[in-house]
């Protein structure tokens, strides 16, 4: 560690209400991985806050527990923050980055027991870049998922397509004009990029609902067959 000799810690583990059975990502199962990591590191854990039953989709600060871990942070009664993925603390890579500027300004570090396959820890300039780098990666796929939604309606609107019924990613106007949908096209980006990176249509549909986002018809349990109609729907290939 490189902010002087503070080892106060505070240990933070959440869980959504889908996720508490599962091996690997309960409560009791972060705790331990968490402790382990603390002992090795020389980190005096101080504090150890759960959330359960909270979904990803609500920022740290209205979590009931996250909302005590940023008050720690803020009053430096501890000055690092160690938790198992980036997805427990944060809803997004600009959250992220936005917070542990922050806590940086304040002396605390944040450290990753599992980022991408390694361990992290951002007091150190490594660790900043790491984290950095991962954001921008993010980033830019959010701006090419945008890029290709405007060269898919451009593309419809070329060829003249018309659709007899709402397509996800997309508000269809009195008209017959479609109008891409923020959240809706939001979702499909986060579709794609577990697809391709080799995630099954469940798990796709777990973190769908873990996250929030609503079906088409307003629902937020997401279903296999809703996923594959997603990818296979002629228009979101175009995109």
């Amino acid at each position: 560690m490189t902010k002087g000799f503070d080892n106060s810690t505070v240990i933070y583990i959440r869980v959504s209400t889908d996720e508490q059975a599962k091996e690997g990502v309960s409560i009791p199962a972060q705790v331990e991985k968490l402790m382990a990591y603390c002992k090795q590191a020389g980190l005096r854990v101080v504090s150890t806050i759960i959330d359960d039953g909270v979904s990803a989709g609500k920022f740290l600060s209205t979590r009931p527990g996250g909302s005590q871990l940023v008050e720690l942070v803020r009053s430096k009664k501890v000055k690092n923050i160690v938790a198992v993925k980036l997805d427990r603390l944060f809803r997004s890579a600009a959250d992220a980055l936005t917070s542990v500027d922050n806590w940086d300004k304040l002396g605390a570090s944040l450290h990753l027991l599992d980022f991408n396959g390694m361990s992290l820890d951002t007091s150190s300039p490594m660790g900043r870049m790491m984290l950095t780098m991962i954001a921008g990666f993010a980033e830019l796929e959010r701006n090419l998922c945008k890029q290709r939604t405007k060269d898919a309606i451009q593309h419809k609107k070329a060829s003249k397509q018309k659709y007899c019924r709402s397509v996800y990613g997309y508000q269809t106007l009195e008209d017959g004009t479609m109008v891409p949908d923020a959240s809706e096209q939001e979702a499909i980006c986060i579709i794609k990029m577990m697809r391709s990176s080799g995630a099954s249509l469940r798990a796709i549909c777990s973190k769908l609902t873990e996250l929030g986002y609503k079906t088409k018809r307003g629902g937020v349990q997401w279903y296999a067959a809703t996923i594959k109609g997603i990818l296979e729907n002629d228009i979101h290939q175009l995109a």
